[in-house]
C-alpha cells in the first residue's frame, strides 16, 4: 500500500506507556503526542531506554501497559543499523527500498544527501558516514509520515548534519512528523524536547514472558 500525500490529521499518540528491555521494565508513564508537522527529541542517559522507547513506537516490540495510536502504513524506523545492501550501488540501494514501498525518487534522495556523486558505487566501498548518509536517504523514499530516528548523526561530520537537519526541516515543513533520540542539537528550536529521566521505572522488576531485544 502507498502511504496517503495528505498528513495534515495524523498524529502518533502514547498514553502511559511502559516498555520493557531484556524482559526488565525500563520506562512507564510515558505520554506523548507529535503531530503533522511536529518534532520531538528524546534525551536521557544511555541506557535509559531511548532505543527501546522508539522500538515500541515502530510496532517492532508490544509495550506492557498503556494505549498507543500510531497511523498505520505511515511509520518508518531508522536504527542504528543502517539497512543497506552492501553488493548494490548506493543507487541501487535506493531505488530497491523505494519500490519496497511503491515509491520513487532515489536521484532526489540521493541529492539531498549529497550522494549523486556517489551512486554508481557500492555500499560496501562508503566510508562509515558515506554509509550513513545513504542509511538516512532511505527516510525520503519510503513516503512515510512519521520518522522514528535512533540517533540518527552517529557517524557524520558536521557538514553532513547540518545537511541531515535541511532535510529534516524540509520533511517537517510538509507536514512530516519526527520523533528522535540524539545528544546532537539539530538547530530545531521548534521541536518539543523530552527528557525520559523522570519515567524510569522503579522497581525495575522482572516481566513474565518479556521480550529480550538483545535478540531481535
Amino acid at each position: 500500500m502507498t502511504p496517503r500525500a495528505d498528513w495534515s490529521d495524523l498524529a502518533l499518540t502514547a498514553e502511559t506507556l511502559a516498555v520493557a528491555r531484556g524482559g526488565v521494565a525500563v520506562l512507564e508513564g510515558v505520554t506523548l503526542s507529535v503531530k503533522a508537522g511536529q518534532a520531538l527529541v528524546l534525551r536521557g542517559a544511555n541506557g535509559l531506554g531511548k532505543t527501546t522507547l522508539l522500538r515500541c513506537l515502530a510496532g517492532i516490540q508490544a509495550p506492557l501497559t498503556g494505549s498507543l495510536s500510531v497511523p498505520a502504513e505511515n511509520v518508518t524506523y531508522a536504527a542504528h543499523a543502517d539497512g543497506l545492501k552492501s553488493v548494490l550501488t548506493v543507487q541501487e540501494n535506493l531505488a530497491f527500498w523505494a519500490s519496497v514501498h511503491g515509491q520513487g525518487g532515489a536521484g532526489a534522495a540521493m541529492a539531498a544527501m549529497n550522494l549523486t556523486h556517489l551512486q554508481a558505487r557500492r555500499a560496501a566501498e562508503l566510508s562509515a558516514g558515506q554509509k550513513r548518509r545513504l542509511g538516512l536517504a532511505r527516510l525520503l523514499v519510503t513516503g512515510r509520515w512519521m520518522w522514528l530516528l535512533d540517533e540518527p548523526t552517529v557517524s557524520l561530520d558536521a557538514a553532513s548534519v547540518a545537511l541531515f537537519a535541511g532535510v529534516l526541516r524540509t520533511h517537517l515543513a510538509r507536514g512530516g512528523g519526527a520523533i528522535m533520540a540524539t545528544h546532537i542539537d539539530l538547530g530545531l528550536p521548534e521541536a518539543q524536547v523530552m527528557d525520559l529521566t523522570s519515567y524510569r521505572a522503579t522497581g525495575n522488576q522482572p516481566v513474565q514472558g518479556g521480550f529480550d531485544e538483545a535478540f531481535s
